[in-house]
């Protein structure tokens, strides 16, 4: 299971752990991923995501319709088909 988050597209970085006595060993900072279903109103569907907190943090506040429809805009790809209900 990767650790990219779908709609952001945050992915693990690499770091140093450093100690008391300032050794480094090498350490993987990874993004704080939710699996998350959200409820889209205007499509009436719901979709399953895996994304990060602070993905879950603009959708709360844009809403997950405009928040995705921005994402298509600049292309990116989510996987998710913006389909309207009737």
């Amino acid at each position: 299971m990767s650790k990219v988050c779908q709609l952001t597209g945050k992915r693990p970085i690499v770091g140093n752990n450093v100690s008391h006595s300032n050794r480094k060993t090498k350490r993987r900072f990874l993004p704080n991923l939710q699996k998350k279903r959200f409820f889209i109103p205007e499509t009436d569907q719901w979709v399953t995501l895996k994304v990060c907190t602070s993905a879950m943090r603009t959708i709360s506040k844009l809403g997950i319709y405009e928040y995705l429809t921005r994402l298509e805009k600049e292309g990116v790809d989510t996987g998710v088909i913006l389909e309207q209900g009737s």
